[in-house]
């Protein structure tokens, strides 16, 4: 008999063991294995077993835990007819003839965080080196990248296994394989995957880093500068913290745009850049948006800055009538009611006086004295309320009484109200909250020459924002009220002017160039319709668990707040307040002006009717002889 066709009996009888039984100790090590792993799983078998030893493995493995397993032939397995879900665990034998071409699938999971256990289902082998030589050459063309988890068994002695996992940091690097750990049936430890593949050995990885202004490219670490391009420079420095935490390198690529999809569904810029697997970062944050959730991976939230339309708030004369603001509605009820009741408690004391003789002739014949007229009496009491005084006096004690009790009334009212009047018109108005008011009020626009600003109010859809941008942003020749960051915050400065721009950017522009009393009554309301700019990956990139788990210590340890706060300047405190007198102007005076003008139109309409009157009298009078009638 020859040597090959020994060796083909020996393989028949070794895929005859396999299809009949499966070693306990094997069972035994995967069960182990799925308890330290200590998550969601669900198992998924892909062996050349006998129907018998595959039932007696699923029974063996659910016995300490409720697993939902599949099982699937080796010969017809595809991983494209597995549901796909993040607690699959393939468990695959080493023995079984279509081995390679199965591991040779893993490339079709690229990017999936792929658990796999590769196990000899005659027994677990206490010789390390061979078993390691044989995982290296089973995946020596596949991607088993940092996300990946292949792990492999060895014995170590009777009652203790050794796991361990064959992974490469990067598709050119060589396969490192990595003790997960050595544990017993009752004692185990080990650190996380996270832990174990933080480094990844200076591997090279591609940022895209937007940048609007290539002045930036000079004073992206110096803090000089930090209105310029601010998100950029903030992300540049927490991206190399990034990367001297996975022990690696990086190479920056600039594009000027975030990116935005065209009529075919390209994207352009950053997100261009990491849909063609052009780049490993988006090493500059950009907005959470709906369409681009399809093609990018969001992981952190480097800066809580946000843009918004920051202006000063108008004063209150701007948005409401303040000569009716000083009383409440109620108190306006009871001055009108004190006005009346007055009036008429007067009137009747001047009519009791005018049945009184006094040596003989009427009370009012004497000018000086107030006469039993209703209109006399209001504009008497009317003088009071305006402290304007009058020039007839009541005789009588009690008509006195009754008018110095209203003076003195009246006065205390007038003060107050003269009082609240001047504070009024010192105040700024609360009226502009939303971005409705905003649109409805007399102030004009300005939007900061930025690409997104240019994206995202040209593409605006929801009724408000839309208005906005064709009412207020583009003018009627066409042209729009884009201007650089100095400009529009000069014209916030002037008053009725509302800029959008980024917060932090406008507000270190704001704290240098305003006066303290400026800085009061400053509002902002956000325009876009988005959360807080995040950071981006690739789409399933492989290496998605270290760059969360990256930026999340480099925020624990204080990093992301520190760059923030030195490139980003907070909102400025109002201490000058009441430190500058406002002059009164005629929006402030306008109401009072309309008083005046709505007398003089009636007073004209009562003369002209005055003269018609008389005309009319005048002709219907009897025709009479040298000035006198006849009787």
């Amino acid at each position: 008999m020859t040597l090959r066709a020994l060796m083909r009996l020996f393989t028949l009888f070794q895929f005859a063991l396999i299809a009949n039984c499966v070693e306990s100790d094997v069972v035994e090590a995967v069960k182990a294995l799925f308890k330290e792993i200590n998550k969601p799983l669900q198992p998924v078998a892909v062996t050349c077993w006998s129907v018998d030893a595959s039932v007696s493995f699923v029974r063996s493995i659910s016995s300490s835990q409720d697993y939902r397993i599949s099982i699937f032939n080796d010969e017809e397995f595809e991983f494209s007819n597995v549901e796909p879900y993040q607690g699959n665990v393939f468990i695959v034998d080493i023995r079984c003839p279509n081995i390679q071409r199965i591991i040779n699938q893993t490339d079709y999971l690229s990017g999936v965080n792929i658990r796999m256990v590769v196990i000899d289902s005659l027994t677990v082998t206490t010789d390390v080196n061979t078993m390691q030589e044989k995982m290296l050459d089973l995946f020596k063309d596949s991607a088993v990248l940092p996300n990946s988890e292949v792990f492999f068994i060895t014995r170590a002695d009777n009652k203790t296994y050794n796991f361990a996992e064959v992974y490469r940091s990067a598709i050119n690097q060589p396969l490192i394989v990595e003790t997960f750990l050595t544990t017993s049936l009752s004692d185990s430890h080990g650190l996380t995957r996270i832990s174990r593949r933080r480094s990844l050995n200076g591997i090279e990885l591609r940022a895209s880093m937007v940048v609007t202004n290539n002045d930036s490219l000079s004073h992206l670490d110096d803090y000089r500068d930090k209105h310029i391009d601010t998100i950029t420079k903030v992300c540049y420095i927490l991206t190399n913290h990034l990367i001297s935490y996975l022990n690696a390198t990086v190479s920056y690529s600039i594009v000027s745009s975030w990116g935005y999809a065209d009529a075919n569904g390209e994207w352009s810029g950053m997100i261009g850049q990491l849909v063609r697997n052009e780049a490993d970062l988006g090493a500059t944050s950009l907005f959470f948006t709906a369409d681009r959730v399809s093609v990018i991976q969001y992981i952190a939230m480097p800066s809580s800055t946000g843009s918004a339309f920051i202006f000063r708030a108008p004063k209150l004369s701007y948005t409401d009538n303040i000569f009716l603001l000083p009383f409440d509605d109620l108190v306006w009820i009871c001055l009108g009611c004190l006005v009346l009741i007055t009036a008429v408690c007067l009137l009747i004391t001047v009519l009791a006086e005018v049945k009184l003789q006094s040596n003989g002739s009427r009370i009012d014949t004497d000018s000086g004295l107030l006469r039993a007229r209703f209109s006399d009496v209001f504009l008497l009491v009317f003088g009071a309320t305006c402290q304007q005084g009058s020039s007839v006096t009541p005789r009588s004690h009690s008509s006195r009484i009754i008018t110095i009790t209203a003076f003195v009334v009246l006065m205390f009212l007038y003060t107050s109200y003269a009082a609240n009047i001047v504070a009024l018109l010192q105040s700024p108005s609360s009226k502009i909250k939303s971005l409705k008011d905003l649109l409805d009020s007399r102030l004009k626009f300005g939007v900061d020459d930025t690409v997104f600003n240019h994206y995202y109010f040209s593409h605006a859809t929801e009724p408000v924002r839309k208005k906005i941008y064709e009412q207020k942003v583009r003018n009627k020749d066409g042209s729009e009220n884009y201007m650089n960051l100095e400009t529009g915050i000069e014209n916030v400065r002037q008053g009725l002017f509302a800029f959008h721009t980024e917060s932090g950017v406008g507000y270190k522009i704001i704290g240098e160039t305003f006066y303290e009393d400026e800085k009061c009554g400053l509002r902002e309301i956000k325009y876009l319709d988005v959360i807080d700019p995040w950071y981006a990956i690739q789409k399933n990139s492989s290496y998605l668990e270290l760059f969360k788990t990256g930026l999340m210590r480099i925020n624990e340890h204080g990093l992301q707040e520190r760059e923030n706060i030195r490139l980003y300047t907070r909102k400025p405190q109002c201490s000058g307040g009441g430190g500058h007198f406002v002059t009164a102007s005629l929006v402030d005076t306008g109401p009072a002006m309309l008083v005046l003008v709505y007398g003089y139109v009636v007073a004209i309409m009562f003369l002209i009717s005055e003269i018609l009157v008389k005309r009319l009298f005048r002709n219907s009078k009897p025709q009479c002889e040298f000035l006198r009638c006849k009787k």
